[in-house]
């Protein structure tokens, strides 16, 4: 009797669980929670070309080939930048284990300072798949506009300075663009079940 009730209860879980992932499937877009977007999707986002660690130029179709969690910092941040780029490969290491591959990216805003050899070890330091991309002053510029990203430099003298900046993660995918954005209260659980809902119903 016992295995029959272990059974039926390994039974009843398994349609819980396929339950929930067709459940995650058949969302449409606005049933996955996520932020509401001011002017809409189209307002956030587009065309930019960067400076990859190797020196290479890329823009936005080579990184954004994938869905994207898309995050503008510097890597001298001496705290905000650290904890949200690592909730973001978390939520990339959670969505890696139900089989969604999703890149993350993260792009400085301070390029004095952040030159592709710096972004090469910043990357391998916070994960294997991330890609970390800087340039020229005008192409963080226009990249950072394209976002609507803020920033300016901070307190601080000499190579010694803060940057201030906004701090939203956004959620790419090729071909539509932005499809929600996190902020700095949202898990790398939460993050991970949108972005996988979003990806779905795409």
């Amino acid at each position: 009797m016992t295995k029959l009730y272990a059974g039926v209860a390994a039974l009843a879980l398994a349609a819980i669980i396929g339950g929930t992932a067709l459940y995650i499937m058949v969302r449409s877009p606005a049933e996955c929670g996520g932020n509401a977007i001011a002017g809409g999707s189209a307002a956030i986002g587009g065309p930019f070309e960067l400076v990859a660690p190797d020196g290479s130029l890329v823009t936005d179709e080579d990184v954004i080939d994938r869905p994207a969690l898309v995050y503008f910092g510097y890597t001298f941040c001496p705290d905000v930048c650290p904890f949200d780029v690592a909730r973001n490969v978390l939520a990339v290491d959670i969505l890696e284990e139900q089989g969604i591959d999703v890149r993350p990216v993260f792009i400085s805003i301070d390029p004095e300072r952040d030159t592709p050899e710096v972004m090469a070890q910043y990357a391998d330091d916070m994960h294997p798949d991330m890609v970390a991309l800087t340039g020229s002053a005008e192409q963080v510029k226009a990249a950072a506009q394209a976002y609507k990203v803020y920033y300016a430099k901070g307190s601080g003298e000499g190579e010694f300075y803060l940057m201030d900046h906004s701090t939203f993660t956004y959620l790419m995918l090729p071909g539509s663009g932005l499809a929600t954005y996190f902020g700095r209260s949202d898990t790398p659980e939460d993050m991970a079940e949108q972005t996988a809902c979003l990806i779905a119903a795409s």
